[in-house]
């Protein structure tokens, strides 16, 4: 073999390997930048607390993001400090950008008030506007009846809300 080819059959090797050494920006850590666990958070105004939200674990990111793998429970208040309503879910998450929560996977929404339950699978929370909202499935249950439908607006202790498409409702019986 000639000179010249074993010049480019090295060059080409030390080409490759230094390709290989080099620090791809995409390999940098966007984890979570703290795990806590059992953790309640209130949030109040004047010193009357509005909220709880709870989770085994929260996982919080470096743009402020949160998220509960292992479950939430919201608990939102009245002026008396009395439990007006509760959202429960498998899996939730904040994102900070956006000021919105996310529920997901098994969605539990109870107006202790009406005694009215809210079920579905996916489910958001905006704070500001006090406003839940979801373009899944949704099941109420009410004392009389048992509504079902798609899509789903309401206020955040469920006292209002407008089902998109209803595409079923089923009367209770009357116990006598």
């Amino acid at each position: 073999m000639s000179n010249f080819f074993k010049i480019i059959a090295f060059s080409l090797v030390v080409v490759a390997c230094g390709e290989n050494n080099t620090i791809d920006e995409e390999d940098e850590y966007d984890g979570p930048m703290v795990e806590f666990h059992d953790v309640e958070t209130m949030v109040s105004d004047s010193a009357v607390i509005k909220l709880k939200i709870k989770g085994a674990k929260q996982l919080t990111f470096q743009n402020g993001d949160l998220e509960y793998p292992e479950g939430v429970f919201i608990e939102f208040y009245d002026e008396n400090s009395k439990v007006t309503s509760t959202i429960a879910a498998n899996r939730g998450y904040y994102t900070k950008a956006d000021n919105v929560y996310k529920v997901e996977e098994d969605v539990e929404v109870i107006n202790f008030q009406s005694g009215e339950k809210l079920n579905s699978e996916e489910l958001f929370w905006d704070p500001k506007t006090e406003k839940v909202h979801t373009e899944k499935f949704v099941n109420i249950t009410t004392q009389t009846k048992i509504i079902k439908g798609v899509g789903l607006t309401a206020s955040q202790d469920f006292s209002d809300y407008q089902i998109g498409k209803i595409t079923g409702e089923i009367y209770l019986e009357e116990d006598f």
